[in-house]
């Protein structure tokens, strides 16, 4: 058998129970045994391990026996010993200092001994179960008397110092055996009186060292252990049924009460919902006060008891609601460490039978001290209790948040490591989705929703959305967007951009708040680390996403498509395409064939520039029939289509394309006015020369000359507040917030913003449909004055050739030697000339009822675009009656337009200042 090391900490601590006892191994087994058990045990000093804090008292005590001389050279010697870094246990050393220093035969103060043990914050590794102390049974005890063991120990006690280390102060009711002491003969146990004048002289000598005997009795001969647990019997002649109580009872009934458990006196009143000592209970005003103060512990303990145990079983109060009941499960365990404790003093001064004195027994008046701090604590968590009760997942957080905000630093510190626990389970769904794109909330407690029913298309818009209710107040509105649009990417990317990029490539930052002690840590720093994490993430996945956009579904190439096909950007394309359209949609709608007319588009890219675009695009472009009504022409139903599909479609949904489409229908509408004028314009030209020789349609020609003007003048004016005014300075502030976008969010909204832009000032919106109706009238009228003129023009060209093959067939009638003309044929010539000329005034008159009709539907229009509320629109009404001919006419127009001129005149004025 190998010898044992003698280095190792079972030989050494033998050595030194042998070198203390001055025995042989053999002899001192039984106390090496008990030294091992008190090593392993768990019993450590209930006290706030501040270094700072001993170092004071070390100096304050060393004031009071005044050493100042050695307070200055301890300091010294605690700068250098903090400095070097040797020590990791600084703070034991220094209690260990100011232990050994303390005289354990000095009067104790009245909270020398539980003042130390119940006056701090109750440690983090309380028990949830009360536990008792038990004495070892195997140790004999064998206690001299006091005035005899303090003469054959205060030579070696004082030299050594052990004794000095005061075991009651530091593990609470554990007595130290006295066997272990040098001096002491190891005697059996005694019986009767001998092992009570032990005792109570050991117990003399730890606690209380000046108090007179524990034996001497009460005025009729009562032990005082045995007169504090007695209650007092009813007195002789006394009929009213009440019992005199002890305090000493009362003590014992509160320690159950603590408990939430009914103690014999005090008792759980259902009908007041407190606790409430019996009717026979005789207490004296003072006794019941405290009794009640010291009872609302126990019904604070049994509400929080209870909300634990209802919401503990209770699945669909998710993660987080668990999270809170373990935070207040914790918190309960520190309240039962306090009760262990007390219950162990209790049991001990029970067992032994004595009174251990005034100075260190429990009374009233010393648990209202030392439950004073968790009073605070057990109001604190029952406040919580109904703050957050009907609340769960982030909403429970937000309710515990809110009670960070106090001025208390210890609620607040309480809180706080609350809400780190409960908080722990938001910030792990948080992360999962940040930087995994996955949701896991099965029982909705994140503020991030899923809708699984949405279909894929619509994952973007529809399929996850923000529970405000359930963002937290610690997360801004801001970051829970952020939050939204980082997983919201993620999702898009891997399902509709079948981009399968794992999300550690896409985002470099790491991970956080694993562990309820990095989220404690998290919320010391919200604004800049939280903050930091979720931007970096955003702003990484937001680049990324618009990068595959653009790319590889070319994005913007199709928004600038749409630009030059559906709005009427591409000018050649669109001249040609109606150039080629003219006869087919001249017809009626309902002989229009969609393929003869998608031959003529295909036709109209071939001939243009559109022919250098993409394929991709060209292939998207389309025709498009609109629903016939009846008497419409092609013109009224044709319509140009652009197909999306995929990722696009989630910029361009169907909502934006019906846009696209009443907005392409309403400018092929003003192009097609544009073009009938131009028409007529042609037709001026060339019928004006033919229909020189014919003097009498000059004032014909004169009035559809000057009608045609005005309405060119006024086409010509909607085109360039259309094209320039509106078109191309929204797409300008389009494209430079496309170019600025951080994600899709932005563009989605610079779009649409786009879109209603163009939509209100096209006058396309509900608030203008008064100045669209007027609008439409106006090309009525223009259609209108094309059909006059034609059947006008047809009616003199007819004329003009009659005329022409008559003095033709006069001069072949003079070559042959004949007559020109006969009496007949010139009869007939005259009448057919008058006819003509008869019907000359009939026009002129259609022409003005035409010229009166258009300029009170102009004149109308004017009105409403100088009410208008849109600058732009007012603007307009002074291009279009840029000579002042309508506000001769209107007096509402004088009014409108000589007060805005005012207005702008100051307006003028106050910038010019």
């Amino acid at each position: 058998m190998a010898a044992p090391d003698q280095k190792s900490p079972n030989v050494l601590l033998q050595n030194l129970c042998c070198r203390i006892l001055g025995k042989s191994e053999a002899d001192a087994a039984q106390q090496f045994q008990y030294a091992v058990r008190v090593i392993g045990s768990n019993f450590a000093p209930t006290v706030e391990r501040d270094e700072f804090l001993v170092a004071e008292k070390i100096k304050k005590e060393l004031v009071r026996q005044r050493r100042e001389a050695d307070v200055a050279l301890f300091s010294e010697l605690h700068r250098k010993l903090h400095s070097q870094g040797v020590l990791k246990n600084k703070w034991s050393i220094l209690y260990l200092l100011l232990s050994l220093s303390e005289d354990p035969r000095k009067q104790p103060n009245k909270v020398s001994s539980y003042a130390t043990l119940f006056a701090q914050a109750l440690p983090r590794d309380a028990h949830s179960t009360p536990y008792y102390y038990a004495r070892p049974q195997t140790l004999p005890l064998n206690y001299q008397d006091r005035s005899t063991q303090s003469a054959q120990n205060s030579g070696s006690m004082g030299s050594s110092g052990i004794s000095s280390i005061s075991m009651y102060a530091l593990n609470g009711p554990t007595p130290t055996p006295q066997s272990l002491l040098p001096g002491q003969s190891h005697q059996a146990p005694g019986v009767g009186d001998c092992l009570r004048q032990q005792l109570g002289s050991r117990l003399a000598w730890t606690l209380t060292a000046n108090q007179p005997s524990l034996q001497t009795t009460t005025s009729k001969g009562i032990p005082n252990a045995v007169a504090r647990n007695m209650t007092r019997s009813r007195r002789e002649g006394d009929t009213s049924g009440t019992v005199e109580i002890t305090e000493a009872a009362l003590v014992r009934d509160i320690l159950y009460v603590f408990q939430g458990i009914d103690g014999k006196i005090i008792k759980m009143s259902n009908t007041e919902n407190c606790y409430k000592a019996e009717g026979k209970a005789n207490l004296n005003k003072s006794l019941r006060d405290m009794t009640i103060r010291l009872a609302e512990l126990g019904w604070l303990h049994n509400k929080i008891r209870k909300y634990i145990d209802q919401r503990s079983l209770d699945r669909s109060f998710g993660l987080v609601g668990q999270s809170f009941c373990v935070a207040l499960h914790q918190e309960l365990k520190e309240y039962y460490r306090l009760l262990s404790v007390l219950h162990s003093q209790l049991q001990l001064e029970d067992d032994q039978g004595v009174n251990l004195g005034l100075e260190s027994s429990l009374t009233l008046r010393r648990l209202l001290v030392w439950t004073y701090d968790p009073k605070i604590r057990l109001k604190t968590l029952a406040a919580l209790v109904d703050h957050c009760q009907g609340r769960k997942g982030g909403e429970l957080a937000s309710a515990v948040h809110a009670y960070t905000k106090t001025g208390d630093p210890y609620v607040r510190s309480l809180v706080q490591n609350i809400l780190s626990l409960v908080s722990h389970p938001v910030l792990s769904f948080l992360y999962r989705w940040i930087y995994d794109g996955e949701l896991e909330d099965t029982y909705h407690e994140f503020f991030v929703a899923s809708d699984p029913t949405v279909k894929t298309d619509r994952l973007w818009h529809d399929k996850y959305t923000l529970r405000k209710s359930m963002i937290p107040s610690f997360i801004t509105m801001d970051q829970s967007r952020k939050v939204l649009l980082i997983g919201k990417s993620i999702n898009f990317l891997h399902q509709l951009c079948h981009d399968q990029t794992p999300a550690a490539k896409m985002i470099a930052a790491t991970r956080s708040a694993e562990s309820p002690k990095d989220a404690a840590d998290l919320f010391t720093d919200l604004e800049n680390a939280f903050q930091g994490k979720i931007d970096a993430a955003y702003f990484e996945t937001s680049k990324y996403l618009l990068d595959v956009l653009n790319k590889n579904y070319s994005l913007l190439d199709h928004m600038q498509a749409m630009r030059r096909y559906l709005l009427l950007g591409q000018g050649d394309f669109i001249r040609h395409l109606m150039d080629l359209l003219k006869p087919e949609l001249v017809r009626p709608a309902t002989t229009l064939y969609q393929h003869n007319l998608t031959g003529i588009l295909e036709t109209a890219v071939r001939a243009t520039n559109a022919q250098f675009d993409s394929p991709e695009i060209l292939k998207r472009l389309d025709v498009r029939l609109l629903e016939v009504s009846p008497g419409d022409t092609g013109w009224d139903v044709f319509s140009l289509d652009y197909h999306v599909d995929g990722p696009i479609a989630t910029v361009f949904t169907r909502e934006c394309m019906s846009h696209y489409l009443r907005v392409f229908n309403f400018l092929w509408r003003a192009k097609r006015m544009e073009y009938i004028l131009t028409d007529i314009r042609k037709g001026h030209m060339c019928n004006a020369k033919l229909l020189r020789n014919m003097p009498e349609f000059s004032g014909v020609l004169h009035q559809c000359h000057i009608l045609a003007s005005e309405m060119v003048h006024f086409i010509h004016q909607m085109q360039y507040y259309i094209t320039f005014e509106v078109l191309e300075c929204s797409w300008d502030e389009l494209w430079n917030k496309v170019q600025q976008a951080q994600d899709l969010d932005h563009i989605i909204a610079a779009h649409e913003v786009f879109l209603d832009t163009i939509i209100s000032r096209c006058l396309l919106d509900s608030d203008s449909r008064a100045l669209l109706n007027q609008l439409r009238a106006v090309f009525d009228q223009i259609i209108e004055l094309q059909n006059a003129q034609d059947a006008m023009y047809r009616a003199a060209l007819e004329e003009l050739q009659r005329r022409l093959q008559s003095e033709e067939k006069k001069k072949q009638r003079e070559i042959e030697g004949q007559w020109g003309v006969t009496a007949a044929e010139e009869e007939e010539e005259k009448k057919r000339i008058q006819e003509f000329q008869a019907s000359i005034p009939k026009m002129c008159s259609q022409l003005r009822i035409l010229t009166h009709f258009y300029q009170g539907i102009v004149q109308q229009f004017l009105v409403l675009l100088t009410t208008s509320s849109d600058e732009s629109l007012r603007f307009l009404s002074f291009r279009l009656d840029f000579n002042e001919h309508y506000k001769a006419r209107e007096p509402r127009l004088r009014v409108s337009l000589g007060a805005r001129g005012r207005r702008s005149s100051h307006m003028y004025r106050i910038h010019k200042k």
